[in-house]
């Protein structure tokens, strides 16, 4: 099964030498559930030429915001419309949750109540779980069809499922310990509270579920990848 992974963003210069862009992070993530990958560099209008191109699709993170005005928005929101209405499966973690949401009718906006960073506690179809989170946008009005499987008091739409077709989530279960680090030292310092990240160095050591969430990930493509198939026209005799 081929995985497009879309790049709506770049990690930090400093971090890739050691980590890797976004699409490593996935990559590594889902890795041993039998897929192949490919990426586009959406952020830099680097666009599939068909939503057929792949089985599935991965929308990344990014320090961008989905409402902001720039040039990748559109054309991204039009491909995500297109993906959704062909059933390609789809996948959006953090800005991807959120343009996801936005291209579908909903909103996202700078949320009121600040940060959420480090190793965060959700709720997610009924059982708890813990990813590492890097955000200040939100979801805020949900697009119709879109329903809520996950959050906790902070993030009341952390994780959305559209039909058997797309799922989102708001944190970001390919971030280790390591890239929080990185990002503390080198995004967070005098953008992010200081208490916010002090609250999230001292979870650093916090085991996350991050792999057990790249496990759903992968049974999702899989399970709707068949769900989707439509079957072949019969082949009438005459």
């Amino acid at each position: 099964m081929q995985i497009g992974l879309l790049q709506t963003g770049h990690a930090p210069d400093s971090l890739t030498p050691a980590l890797g862009d976004y699409a490593d992070m996935f990559e590594r993530l889902l890795a041993g559930h039998g897929f192949t990958f490919s990426r586009w560099d959406v952020v830099d209008m680097d666009f599939p030429a068909d939503v057929h191109a792949c089985d599935g699709w991965l929308l990344t993170g990014s320090r961008h915001g989905a409402y902001e005005d720039l040039p990748f928005i559109p054309p991204l929101q039009d491909f995500i419309r297109k993906v959704y209405a062909a059933r390609v499966p789809m996948v959006g973690i953090c800005f991807g949750h959120q343009i996801i949401a936005q291209a579908l009718g909903g909103t996202v906006e700078k949320f009121s109540g600040g940060w959420s960073v480090g190793a965060t506690d959700y709720v997610l179809d009924g059982q708890h779980i813990t990813l590492n989170a890097w955000h200040q946008d939100q979801v805020t009005q949900l697009p119709d069809g879109a329903q809520v499987i996950g959050g906790n008091a902070f993030c009341r739409y952390g994780a959305l499922r559209y039909g058997d077709h797309a799922l989102t989530v708001q944190p970001h279960p390919e971030f280790g310990a390591d890239m929080i680090q990185g990002l503390i030292t080198h995004r967070g310092q005098g953008v992010v509270p200081d208490a916010l990240l002090n609250a999230a160095q001292e979870r650093l050591k916090t085991p996350d579920d991050g792999l057990k969430f790249g496990a759903q990930i992968a049974t999702f493509f899989k399970t709707s990848v068949k769900t989707n198939i439509k079957p072949s026209p019969e082949v009438q005799d005459g």
